[in-house]
């Protein structure tokens, strides 16, 4: 079995990481790039791609009677 810890890059600033308890923000490599992400989707500078449509699971306002 392989000991070596897995290192991946900070999606924010592409600083490598040891991911592993030592790394309590992974992905990121700080809560500083978790903020910034996190302030990104918050603005909707990133989101998921959708085609606009709602399924009918997905309701956004009170049922009508």
């Amino acid at each position: 079995m392989n000991d070596t810890p897995m290192t991946v890059k900070c999606p924010t600033c592409g600083k490598s990481l040891e991911w592993s308890e030592k790394s309590p923000y992974r992905p990121f490599c700080s809560k500083r790039c978790q903020l910034i992400d996190l302030g990104e989707w918050a603005d909707e500078g990133k989101r998921i791609p959708s085609n606009g449509e709602l399924s009918d699971s997905e309701s956004w306002g009170e049922e009508e009677k």
